[in-house]
């Protein structure tokens, strides 16, 4: 039996999703939790996230999936419960459910949506809030960087903005990315795509934060990803301002179709014929 696990958790004390050893990740205490509560023996379990977080990202939409071995019966809901009861205060299940055929949790995802918050103004710096806003020294042109981020979105290389690891692609389809302001005045820039690799959103939002402070033109996150390599004016940013929000499915019927699309390996798009 494959269920879906709906979660949240504040990253600040994690060093991201993937079970690493002697590290505390989230990972490795969900998994531990379902152990626990299933009485089953270690590494009995592999728990599937859509989007593996890095140290200090934060979830409030994160989605796993988990292959119960045959003959244990459980109640998803009561599941999602006991596993409450054993998990640390800085993770929380939302839901569990029997999957349907063909989900998984990665493979399966029509998009991610992450957000990244900054407060950029005295008046909008709340200290209870320091463990998901980066507080920046000097005031933003939301404008400007939506300007720059116009030149990002589509299917891109965006190797410019990725750590390259050996055997993965980064081209990815940006779908959106916009600036704007909450009720508070806080900067909020969202972010979706079908899939991000490792450092991308924050290096996308590093290289934003440099048009906003008016050291770049807008023009100038398109040169970068252009160049499809590294830049060094490019700043990484700090993590915790980072949030993974939502990820979307298909209809159960289209399951399986996405699987097989998504697991094939992505391929560069043509240039375009300038006019």
């Amino acid at each position: 039996m494959r269920i879906r696990i709906d979660l949240a958790y504040d990253g600040t004390d994690f060093h991201g999703w993937a079970m690493q050893p002697h590290l505390r990740s989230v990972q490795g205490e969900l998994t531990a939790a379902l152990h626990t509560v299933l009485r089953l023996p270690p590494e009995t379990l592999r728990v599937v996230c859509a989007g593996r977080t890095d140290a200090g990202v934060h979830a409030r939409g994160q989605v796993a999936h988990c292959d119960l071995p045959d003959g244990v019966d459980v109640e998803p809901e009561r599941l999602a419960r006991r596993v409450n009861g054993v998990l640390p205060p800085d993770v929380r299940v939302h839901r569990v459910a029997a999957a349907p055929d063909g989900f998984d949790a990665r493979f399966a995802a029509l998009w991610r949506r992450y957000a990244y918050r900054i407060a950029d103004h005295p008046d909008v710096v709340d200290p209870l809030r320091r463990r998901y806003v980066l507080t920046h020294p000097r005031p933003l042109d939301l404008d400007a960087m939506n300007a720059a981020a116009s030149h990002l979105v589509g299917l891109h290389d965006f190797a410019a903005f990725c750590k390259r690891r050996e055997g993965a692609t980064t081209i990815r389809t940006l779908l959106d990315l916009d600036w704007s302001r909450d009720a508070d005045g806080v900067a909020v820039g969202r972010v979706r795509a079908d899939a991000f690799c490792h450092s991308m959103v924050r290096a996308l939002v590093g290289c934003l934060i440099a048009v906003g402070e008016g050291r770049r033109d807008p023009a100038w996150a398109g040169e970068i990803l252009t160049a499809q390599q590294r830049d060094p004016a490019v700043v990484v940013v700090h993590a915790h301002g980072l949030t993974l929000e939502e990820v979307a499915y298909p209809a159960d019927a289209e399951l399986a179709a996405r699987v097989e699309q998504t697991s094939a390996m992505r391929t560069a798009p043509e240039p375009e014929t300038a006019g």
